[in-house]
């Protein structure tokens, strides 16, 4: 929850989202959570449901602004060490996967990679440095399908 309202906050913070429609995004999503709604996210219900913003524009903005590599998941072979998760409900609740090591940086892709939470969380766990990239919401769920992890 904290990392969807966050991430929200954040898209309003710089301009990419009025208040009005985040707080009609806001409502929409805990009607999607409340109803259990699979794959509920607000980033899905501002892209995909209301169209107030582009995936494409959402992901430039985290390139341009944060620093933040883009990857296309569903291309990428995933290695052994990162087949097995550390917490699928975490990659879940924060649209996050680690996906790669590079030069000792833990490689972590994100279609929340504009949230704080998200961030801090992941920051939290990994051991060592990381390097954010950010991808889409079908291709964190495509490639936590692939690897096996129930859908949220």
């Amino acid at each position: 929850m904290k990392a969807n309202r966050q991430l929200g906050l954040t898209l309003s913070d710089r301009n990419l989202l009025s208040a009005g429609q985040l707080q009609e995004a806001n409502d929409r999503w805990l009607e999607w959570v409340s109803g259990g709604e699979r794959g509920a996210s607000l980033l899905r219900v501002l892209t995909q449901s209301l169209k107030f913003l582009r995936e494409e524009d959402v992901l430039r903005h985290a390139m341009e602004h944060e620093g933040a590599g883009l990857v296309d998941l569903r291309e990428f072979d995933v290695p052994d060490e990162f087949r097995r998760l550390p917490d699928p409900g975490a990659c879940w609740a924060t649209w996050t996967v680690p996906f790669d090591k590079l030069d000792g940086f833990t490689c972590l892709a994100s279609a929340y990679v504009l949230s704080p939470v998200a961030k801090a969380h992941w920051e939290a766990q990994i051991q060592g440095p990381v390097l954010w990239f950010g991808t889409t919401l079908d291709g964190v769920a495509e490639h936590l399908g692939r690897l096996g992890t129930l859908a949220r």
